[in-house]
């Protein structure tokens, strides 16, 4: 990220160490780093480094336009929305499937990026660098049964961001009346899982093999602000763990 590149970028979901790893690489990239979660407690104790920290439930639309407006008031406009808001539920087979745990699920992947995206991606358009980046799994090409309340809101969640991508390409590149260079993007991360420091020490005899560690993510993320935004658009990108 050039001295030129400084960009304001919200973590929805800050509070998980992916989001902890990906709000300090931004930082340090020189980012304006905005936080939101549910505990103004966990915010301030894990992201005292961040500009802005606010607590909403982004499930909720009128707490999110509540938040933009603030964070229009203090900030201007976003660059990046990354999203992180997540959860698990499994369940036996598709009888285990339960109603509940797909409510709980699809309440905070699809539902919190709809209304985050629905209010800031007008942003990201304008944006000299603009990015919408969330994070899926691999589970998404390789479903199990026992997965499958969690795969489907995954999925969803991954074709909400291939239209927001669409829409991007629409208004810039792909503009039949007046076509400008591409330079907002809207990006899926995929990972299989992630392993942290603290994990491994909990346990270091287990085989982590195929897990994203959060600093490598962290990476990842600050770097989506140097990437070509053509060629970021609308693609699903693994993240190679390391060896």
């Amino acid at each position: 990220m050039t001295t030129a590149q400084s960009p304001t970028v919200l973590i929805a979901g800050a509070t998980s160490s992916s989001g902890v790893a990906a709000a300090q690489a931004l930082h340090d990239a020189g980012a304006r780093v905005l936080v939101v979660g549910t505990s103004a407690e966990r915010l301030a104790e894990r992201l005292p480094f961040a500009s802005g920290r606010y607590v909403a439930d982004l499930a909720n639309p009128a707490a999110v336009d509540a938040l933009a407006g603030k964070v229009h008031d203090q900030f201007g406009p976003l660059d990046g929305l990354i999203h992180l808001v997540g959860g698990w539920r499994g369940g036996k087979g598709l009888a285990g499937q339960s109603d509940d745990d797909y409510d709980f699920l699809h309440r905070n992947v699809v539902t919190t990026l709809r209304n985050t995206s629905r209010v800031f991606l007008p942003d990201i358009a304008a944006s000299p660098l603009g990015r919408l980046a969330i994070v899926s799994s691999t589970a998404v090409q390789r479903p199990t049964a026992s997965g499958a309340n969690y795969v489907a809101v995954k999925a969803a969640a991954e074709a909400w961001t291939m239209a927001a991508a669409a829409g991007l390409r629409a208004a810039q590149s792909g503009n039949k009346k007046e076509p400008v260079a591409q330079h907002s993007a809207a990006v899926v991360l995929v990972i299989k899982a992630f392993v942290d420091a603290a994990a491994r020490a909990q346990a270091p005899e287990r085989d982590f093999a195929g897990f994203t560690d959060v600093a490598d993510f962290g990476s990842a993320v600050a770097g989506l602000f140097d990437a070509d935004a053509a060629s970021l658009n609308g693609t699903r990108l693994p993240l190679v763990p390391r060896a």
